[in-house]
């Protein structure tokens, strides 16, 4: 049994790295390598594309902050236990 817990942390306590890793990275405000290739470097777009473009960058951003909060939540609620 204590094995299984051992594991569990582990696993946990990667997740919870990534999470944080992540977090930085967005704090940062270093692009995620996804968002680099979105097409603002061509110089084509307008401005309605560009404003489109951000908004979707910022929910993007948005998601992956909420997805690392709830990764921290639930260490901290496993770390409880």
């Amino acid at each position: 049994m204590e094995q299984r817990q051992q594991e569990e942390r582990e696993t946990a306590a990667q997740e919870f790295q990534a999470a944080l890793d992540e977090l930085e990275t967005m704090l940062q405000g270093n692009p995620i390598p996804e968002q680099t290739t979105s097409g603002l470097s061509n110089g084509s777009l307008s401005d309605a594309q560009l404003k489109a473009e951000e908004e979707d960058l910022a929910a993007i951003d948005l998601e992956a902050f909420e997805d690392a909060v709830a990764d921290i939540e639930k260490y901290l609620a496993e770390r409880i236990k």
